[in-house]
């Protein structure tokens, strides 16, 4: 279903739409189940962004791309022969990532990394063909050089573009202008001996001269006008391009947890439709670079819209991607591919004679286990499992005391391990109907705690990054199931913490309690929070 703001809002970008071509795979979600909770760096972005381009109408569903991933010969145009070795190993992306090794699968990640590249070559090839503008929803990969990587860069997607189209007989003036918050420092690299090529950077931190490259570095907390005055200069220092790269990094923004910048997200749409204007008509490819905040992936959805439409229309604020886009795959799911079908199977009669013990058929007499297989299938769930290393999946539910318990099982190197299990209740709580949740655990066997990853209170083994999957499914089922909404007792301090924008308090006193303590601890890790709250080392009042 579509809501009447979000029908203006494709209406508004139909009517000022121009050609562009989107380059996105699913493939290109980050399989780290980590990596937000190391880094601030959202999995998901490229997912989110697509989303939200293809579903408001900002872009058509026909100028969508799919990559393919870029052929070792390119990669060996740019990038030393040992370097790209080491990529085989999981501590090499480990360290690019920010990540423990364990929480690498080194042949997914290779793969993401590798059909960016593509992307970011093929979405060159076609806006020198069409002069239309190209966006490549992963990419920018500005920090890694000939030999070496780093800061979630693994390959230059940018510099192995340039080389291979002069490899085709591209002659033209090549233009990076680099609007992510860091220098170009590999980019530079890479490109040293390219003569027909600029490179133009505004950046937030001083790495030092980079050869070649006109740079503005702009003091901490910048904000809106003084980045835009120092956009607009290097604008005009910026040669005629015949071919232009823009990282349109989110890592501007005010919050952001590496970026100094302080940008709003309308200065970082206005900072896009300045460049689009100044590149009309020139073949360009944008690129999304960093973004280490919530609201990173609104930034590149922005440089979607205004590279699209020209629009300074803001997202809605209370947009939520995949809210939006689980909602959308629930209703096209029916009961019978849910549930029973309500036609009497052969093993129900033998139930109903004594002939075979009674099953647990119907998880809160609703959901077999195959529609719940179905369900984690649709809403991409064994997809992301699967990349992380785990097959042969396996729902089971029987009773739990109380409630009704559900598990998934896969195997990996041969052994089966548990992934997934929730407790579930219908219950009444404040005069309502509420699906409760008696227990939530989503386990990563595979992975181990670390440094970047430190075990919280109630874990056994690290999670599998897919707690904002789990909750939508949760609240979906509650609606199906025609319940007001869900409840659950936050055992821990983190778990109240990572559900504070959908979940109260029953008891208004108890949420004036937590949203104080949410204000207090701020300046503290997440862990040390629930740590000291666990220990009783938290004290209202004094």
């Amino acid at each position: 279903m579509i809501g009447l703001r979000q029908l203006t809002y494709r209406l508004k970008s139909w009517l000022r739409r121009r050609d562009v071509s989107l380059w996105y795979s699913p493939a290109y979600r980050l399989p780290l189940s980590g990596l937000a909770q190391s880094a601030g760096l959202e999995p998901r972005r490229a997912d989110f962004v697509a989303w939200w381009l293809l579903e408001s109408g900002t872009v058509p569903a026909a100028s969508l791309r799919s990559p393919h991933r870029i052929p070792f010969a390119d990669l060996d145009r740019v990038h030393t022969l040992e370097f790209l070795e080491s990529l085989g190993e999981p501590e090499t992306l480990a360290r690019i990532f920010a990540v423990d090794p364990s929480d690498v699968p080194t042949d997914e990640l290779l793969n993401s990394a590798r059909l960016a590249c593509g992307g970011t070559l093929e979405a060159a090839r076609e806006t020198l063909r069409t002069r239309a503008p190209a966006l490549n929803l992963l990419g920018g990969f500005h920090h890694a050089g000939p030999g070496n990587a780093g800061g979630f860069c693994p390959l230059d997607d940018v510099a192995v573009a340039v080389t291979a189209l002069r490899a085709e007989g591209f002659g033209g003036m090549a233009v990076v202008l680099d609007l992510d918050a860091h220098p170009p420092d590999g980019i530079t690299a890479c490109l040293a001996g390219d003569a027909p090529s600029w490179i133009g950077s505004i950046s937030g931190s001083d790495w030092g001269p980079l050869p070649r490259v006109d740079e503005t570095v702009l003091p901490e907390g910048a904000g809106d006008e003084l980045y835009l005055t120092a956009l607009e200069a290097l604008l005009e220092r910026m040669p005629r391009p015949d071919l232009a790269f823009v990282l349109a990094g989110g890592d501007v923004l005010a919050g952001d947890r590496f970026g100094k910048l302080g940008l709003t997200l309308g200065g970082a749409r206005r900072r896009d439709l300045r460049v689009a204007l100044e590149l009309e008509g020139i073949p360009s490819v944008w690129l999304p670079a960093g973004g280490y905040s919530a609201n990173a992936w609104r930034v590149f959805a922005g440089t979607g819209t205004a590279v699209a439409t020209g629009s300074l229309d803001p997202i809605p604020a209370d947009y939520d991607p995949l809210q939006a886009r689980f909602a959308d795959i629930s209703a096209t799911m029916s009961q019978e591919a849910l549930g029973e079908s309500g036609d009497l199977s052969t093993a129900d009669l033998e139930e109903a004679l004594g002939l075979r013990p009674r099953r647990d058929r119907l998880l809160l007499g609703y959901y077999t286990r195959s529609g719940l297989e179905h369900a984690l299938y649709r809403y991409g769930v064994l997809d992301h499992l699967t990349r992380l290393g785990y097959d042969h999946f396996q729902v089971q539910f029987d009773r739990a005391n109380p409630g009704e318990r559900l598990r998934l099982f896969a195997l990996s190197g041969g052994k089966e391990e548990l992934l997934l299990e929730f407790v579930y209740e219908r219950r009444r709580i404040a005069g309502r109907e509420l699906l409760y949740v008696h227990w939530a655990s989503l386990r990563n066997p595979r992975a181990r705690f670390s440094d970047q990853r430190p075990q919280l209170p109630g874990q056994e083994v690290p999670g599998l990054g897919l707690a904002r999957e789990a909750g939508e499914m949760t609240a979906l089922m509650a609606r199906r199931l025609g319940l007001a909404g869900v409840a659950f007792r936050p055992a821990w301090y983190h778990t109240a913490f990572g559900a504070r924008h959908n979940f109260a308090f029953v008891d208004p006193l108890r949420q004036g309690r937590f949203e104080a303590m949410v204000r207090d601890l701020a300046g503290l890790p997440l862990r040390d929070s629930t740590l000291a709250t666990a220990e009783g080392q938290i004290h209202m009042n004094g």
